[in-house]
């Protein structure tokens, strides 16, 4: 019997330590992470740059509150913005309040421009949170039933569809923006074709909406670029940030362009935790080992070769319908469900995790090397075939 509401399918492992790629449970047993907290951990577990920052921050200053500058809060939005191209940034604690956030901004500019009820586009297969109004923008009745009445002001369109989205144009007077991951995480690792966002864009352009994005799996390297939208050679109105922006320490950004700015006025959004001294001082230190280490240079030189490995040693295996990913967020279809494989593969020492039931998700830290590589490869190839 346990205290804890179980709102987890746990799997059957305590880890008490970790470091590098590597986890150890209360019984010392070694396992490579391929999941890396959930795309949290870029830098892998316990970074030193990254544990004396926060080390060194936790006897100086913790909590403050915003109703003062705060320096190293201030710090980190300028450092995001050189990286966006953008001009603003609000702090809060997670990747859910960062989209909070963007659809509260979203919200305030359709009214600006005189729209009662503004709406915005979101895709099928989405996750956004777990909040009601992220869950509403979120797909699959799986999450949402129970929850009701949910939060007015979606439409829902199919990932990877322009012609969908100007159909909607033609028909639907109160959107004010699309809202999309640029790779989908949750919904299975969606890859959109080539050329899509920079579609999308246009299409925002024309009808003068939001082009918002939900950078929170994706952001930090992950594909290979700082953000996957610099892929497209695009900028955003709105891109949201949490997961690995301070390596595990809990932080969400809501990074907003020109179009945004000053919106949020006093009194009109805030957080108490949001932004703090320890939160920011973690993640300039992650954002410096990024650079420093030349990570997202790796994450597109050893997630390719992770792709190319997979594809060459899975090839055979008749449960495997696809392969597909960029850089370290990487998925594997499957014929069927995709939990006894993680258990499968947690006895060989091996930890990853699902998107959906029927594909493998992996995120690697973006320290993964090829040795490293080619252990995921050999356990996977082994537990698929069980």
């Amino acid at each position: 019997m346990t205290s804890l509401m179980p709102t987890y399918k746990r799997l059957p492992v305590t880890f008490t330590r970790g470091a590098g790629l590597h986890l150890w449970d209360s019984q010392e047993k070694q396992y490579l992470d391929a999941l890396a907290g959930i795309a949290v951990c870029n830098l892998g577990h316990c970074h030193p740059t990254v544990a004396n920052a926060i080390c060194q921050q936790v006897t100086q200053l913790v909590q403050p509150s915003n109703v003062c500058h705060i320096e190293q809060q201030e710090q980190l939005a300028d450092k995001l913005v050189s990286l966006t191209q953008l001009q603003q940034v609000f702090f809060s604690n997670s990747g859910a309040e960062a989209n909070e956030a963007a659809i509260k901004l979203a919200r305030l500019y359709g009214h600006q421009r005189g729209i009662e009820e503004p709406t915005i586009i979101v895709m099928e297969r989405a996750f956004h949170g777990r909040t009601l109004a992220t869950l509403t923008a979120s797909a699959g009745r799986a999450n949402q039933a129970g929850f009701e009445p949910l939060v007015k002001g979606f439409i829902r369109a199919p990932f990877n569809d322009i012609e969908a989205l100007q159909q909607i144009a033609v028909h639907e007077k109160n959107i004010i923006g699309v809202w999309l991951e640029p790779i989908q995480g949750g919904g299975g690792i969606q890859v959109p074709d080539e050329g899509y966002l920079t579609a999308v864009r246009e299409l925002c352009d024309q009808n003068d909406w939001l082009l918002m994005l939900d950078e929170i799996q994706t952001g930090m390297g992950r594909t290979g670029k700082f953000m996957a939208y610099q892929h497209s050679a695009i900028t955003p109105d709105i891109v949201t940030l949490a997961k690995a922006l301070a390596n595990g320490i809990p932080i969400g950004a809501t990074i907003a362009g020109e179009k945004l700015r000053d919106l949020l006025q006093p009194g009109k959004h805030g957080s108490t935790f949001g932004g703090n001294p320890l939160a920011c001082r973690a993640a300039l230190a992650t954002l410096d080992v990024l650079e420093q280490e030349n990570l997202i240079a790796n994450a597109t030189k050893i997630g390719t070769y992770l792709q190319a490995q997979l594809r060459d040693q899975l090839a055979e295996h008749d449960t495997v319908i696809d392969i597909r990913g960029k850089g370290l967020i990487l998925g594997i279809e499957c014929k069927q469900a995709c939990r006894p494989y993680m258990e499968a593969a947690l006895e060989q020492g091996l930890l990853f995790n699902t998107a959906g039931e029927r594909v493998i998700r992996l995120l690697p830290a973006l320290i993964l090397d090829q040795p490293h590589a080619d252990q995921i490869c050999q356990i996977l190839s082994k537990v698929l075939l069980t």
